[in-house]
């Protein structure tokens, strides 16, 4: 039997008919369909279905509908052609009733439905329309193989891809390369490379979109060499590249970390003509991009035929991670002027830059656009607007964005916890991180990151070990970062010996673990560990930064190393080609001060590209307090008096105790006089010590802790043995105008001194003793705790928080409230059981821990 040839069909046909002039094929009414004669099909009806499908094709659904209605007599095909123009038009709902009420459904009107939910990524719902399928005994072919495992992209669907490749081995479809293809490229996307790479190797044949779509899953899943032997085999075996097949082999040159093979493919592209193709540029731009290649990527971008909105994405992308912010702007700007979807305009990098520079107000404006082309309902957008909000500290607006995500994953937990931790609201990002834990929500290292910040600047050693055991639980101790802020958070809680065996003991270093451990040296007065662990980090081939000479700087300046100072400050210009910024100057004069050199750190101030803040103020008057330059100090005061916000009261109180220390009461006086008419009020001074997993607060001359008894005999006890090792107290560190005996007797009873009799009578023998305070230790007291400690024979750590926390201002609100209403109301203010100093961290501490415990392995 001849093969079926249309055109010599209907040309037999009318040369039967009488001579008449030719008709237009246009003209579909008078059209005969030859297919009529060979099927017995009604001719009305097949007339009928093309008009149907002409209107469809040219996008008329509803007169396409129209025509459908009014048909006489419809079969199959007519309605298989409006369930797919419901389809392409996106309307399932339509399309899906259609389906269900048609008797007569063929393998075509199955793959046409099973598509439908396909394009609308509800492959659950197609499986369940394939399994329909067979229990109708129709029998799939290799297009309704393909439609469904093209929607078969979710690692949560591999059972029933499994089932699927069973139906097609069953079949006998082993050897269809469109299912083979499509099996291959729906086994990568779900993660199981191994089942792809063993389609692939028994397909009795292949052709390039087989390769293509292994190259795309090795690409994916980080086998670079896999990859790119692929590719090489590809090219060996005469299979010609596509664009899919270069964006495959360009992903994985990202993660190859080699710009000369990247390269040597884009030669390639130009070699065969690939370049223009605006979806291998896309590609080509991505690899420049994420090699911080700007030149090379900002020229491509420039030079590309035709762009598209990924293009300007991936370029703006590019300019936002490198810090070029101005850049990215402008390109928006030229972005909202093309014709491109709105929808998909890069709003995540935008908002990301408004955080990063902390300019709400550009955050704002990105969030209107984003709801107007209703992409806010994206998640990676919602995710980043929750990030923006948090880190311009309008946590409100964050909550409300956070709180009504479909999804809250790591991402937006993550973001609204380090909003809280950076602008100081430590407890609040720990609770919310107790809340994520409850939710059940895996923490990743960022997250890590954030909250041992948080125990950190509270200096909670505890809470600080609980997150250690939380942290190896996770199995995030060989991440570098996570590892970093561990190190950081023991150094800043007194414990350096344990971050120094943290350091010590991590399988990757990076600058920033360097700069962890030249801060927690730093930070522990040890210069001399400091310049040595700068010096190593210089020889293991690490670059310093700005961050790594603040360090070193500050342990010049606490430790009096001048000279030492002086030259690795030229160091960091000659050498390292880096730029000081306003807190390299600021420990250069706090170093030039405490050493007694005004001269030259007023020299030094006048150079210098911007004016002295306040941090660098402060710093000369604390140091002409110490060296008794009255006349600096009233400079100093001056400028500081004169600015329009202070961060708290410390320039009042150092000029108030530089008059103090002269004797000059009356100007002693006027000092506080200002200080009350402008409103400021002296942070008061408190020293905390938890005892298993309880904060114990005291304040100068505490009367309030009920074992304050025996803390006071300690003390007595503590001065006896004092004496004998010829121990003086320092009456200077007491600027009232008293009896030198008074000036004695409340220097016993400073907070500090309080905490570490309260530890004595509460710790074991030999036990470590750890103090924090929210405020520098007085030299009387900084000589005193060493002669304790040599008396006592254990070792005294007193780190000092970034601020006064939360719960030492309800101490102090406790303390007015109690002067008023007496001691039995205090419970009221502080919301305890006990009146024992006790906070309300000290109940956030309780719930972590009680949250870990059973979790991680304790330290």
């Amino acid at each position: 039997m001849k093969p079926y040839r249309p055109a010599f069909a209907l040309k037999n046909f009318s040369s039967l008919a009488p001579s008449k002039p030719p008709i237009s094929v246009q003209n579909v009414e008078t059209f005969i369909d030859a297919r009529s004669i060979k099927t017995g099909f009604d001719p009305n009806t097949c007339r009928s279905n093309f008009m149907v499908e002409n209107l469809l094709r040219k996008g008329y659904l509803s007169t396409a509908r129209q025509v459908f209605d009014q048909m006489p007599s419809r079969n199959t095909v007519s309605t298989n052609m409006m369930i797919s123009g419901y389809v392409k038009s996106g309307d399932l709902l339509k399309a899906r009733h259609m389906f269900d009420t048609m008797l007569d459904r063929t393998a075509v009107t199955w793959t046409i439905i099973i598509g439908g939910y396909v394009q609308k990524s509800q492959f659950h719902e197609a499986f369940k329309l394939f399994a329909e399928m067979r229990r109708h005994d129709t029998q799939p072919d290799p297009v309704t193989f393909a439609t469904l495992l093209s929607g078969c992209n979710d690692a949560e669907a591999d059972n029933e891809l499994v089932q699927v490749h069973g139906l097609v081995l069953k079949l006998g479809y082993h050897s269809s390369i469109i299912i083979c293809n499509s099996l291959v490229d729906s086994y990568c996307k779900t993660d199981h490379l191994d089942f792809a790479s063993r389609v692939f190797e028994d397909m009795p044949e292949r052709d390039s979109i087989s390769f293509n779509a292994l190259i795309n899953g090795f690409a994916k899943d980080g086998l670079t060499e896999d990859a790119i032997t692929l590719f090489l085999q590809m090219q060996n075996l005469g299979f010609k590249p596509s664009d899919f097949t270069f964006a495959g082999v360009l992903s994985a040159a990202i993660r190859l970390n080699d710009l000369a093979f990247g390269q040597q493919i884009h030669g390639f592209l130009v070699k065969t003509g690939f370049v223009g193709n605006v979806f291998v540029g896309n590609a080509l731009l991505d690899f420049y991009s994420k090699y911080d290649c700007l030149v090379e990527a900002g020229k491509l971008f420039d030079e590309m035929p035709d762009l598209d909105g990924i293009s300007y994405n991936v370029i703006i992308t590019c300019y936002a991670w490198s810090g070029q912010h101005e850049e990215a702007i402008s390109l928006f700007r030229e972005l909202q002027f093309t014709g491109f979807k709105r929808r998909q305009f890069p709003f995540a990098t935008m908002l990301s830059i408004a955080a990063n520079v902390l300019d709400l107000r550009m955050g704002q404006q990105i969030h209107s656009l984003a709801i107007v082309t209703t992409a806010d309902s994206e998640l990676v957008v919602g995710n980043s607007l929750v990030d923006m909000y948090a880190k311009c500290g309008r946590f409100e607006e964050a909550e409300k964005i956070f709180r009504s995500l479909a999804k809250r994953s790591t991402v937006p937990w993550t973001a609204i916890i380090s909003g809280y931790v950076q602008r100081g609201f430590h407890e609040e990002g720990l609770n919310l991180f107790n809340e994520m834990h409850k939710a059940g929500v895996r923490a990743d290292q960022a997250t890590f990151a954030s909250i041992l910040k948080a125990s950190a600047n509270l200096a909670s050693l505890s809470l600080g070990k609980q997150i250690h055991s939380f942290v190896i639980r996770s199995g995030y101790m060989s991440n570098v970062f996570s590892g970093s802020a561990l190190l950081d958070m023991y150094a800043k809680c007194g414990s350096i010996k344990d971050s120094i065996q943290l350091f010590q003991d991590m399988s990757e270093r990076n600058i920033v673990s360097w700069n962890a451990l030249l801060s927690a040296h730093a930070q522990n007065g040890d210069a001399k560990a400091t310049l040595d662990s700068f010096e190593k980090m210089v020889q293991s081939g690490f670059q310093p930064d700005s961050v790594s000479f603040l360090s070193v700087l500050s342990a010049c300046s606490h430790c009096g190393l001048v000279q030492e100072g002086l030259r690795y400050f030229r160091t960091m210009t000659r050498i390292h080609n880096l730029v000081p910024k306003k807190e390299h100057y600021a420990s250069m004069v706090d170093m030039l001060c405490r050493s007694g050199q005004f001269n030259e750190a007023e020299k030094l101030m006048d150079e210098m590209p911007f004016d002295p803040d306040e941090i660098m103020w402060s710093s000369v008057l604390n140091s002409c307090r110490i060296h008794k330059n009255q006349e600096l100090a009233r400079k100093a005061a001056d400028q500081l008096f004169s600015m329009e916000v202070l961060r708290d009261a410390a320039a009042y109180v150092s000029m108030s105790n530089i008059y103090a220390a002269a004797g000059q009461w009356d100007n002693v006086g006027k000092v506080k006089k200002a200080m009350r008419e402008r409103g400021i009020r002296k942070v008061p001074a408190y020293s905390w010590v938890e005892i298993r997993h309880k904060l114990h607060v005291f304040s100068a001359n505490d009367m309030l802790h009920p074992q304050m008894e025996e803390i006071r005999k300690k003390i007595e006890m503590l001065s006896k043995q004092m004496e004998k090792e010829g121990y003086k107290p320092d009456t200077s560190c007491t600027l009232h105008d008293v009896d030198e005996n008074i000036k004695i007797e409340s220097l016993k009873y400073h907070s500090e001194r309080l905490a570490i009799a309260f530890a004595l009578i509460s710790t074991p023998e030999g036990s470590p003793i750890l103090v924090i305070k929210n405020l520098r230790a007085c030299t009387d007291c900084h000589a005193a705790i060493k002669v304790i400690s040599k008396i006592i024979r254990r070792e005294i750590t007193k780190p000092e928080v970034e601020r006064q926390p939360v719960w030492c201002a309800l101490a102090l609100a406790s303390r007015d409230f109690e002067s008023v209403h007496g001691s039995g109301n205090r419970k009221k203010i502080i919301g305890l059981q006990e009146p024992q100093g006790d906070s309300g961290l000290q109940v956030l501490i309780g719930k972590l821990v009680e949250s870990f415990t059973g979790l991680a392995c304790r330290i």
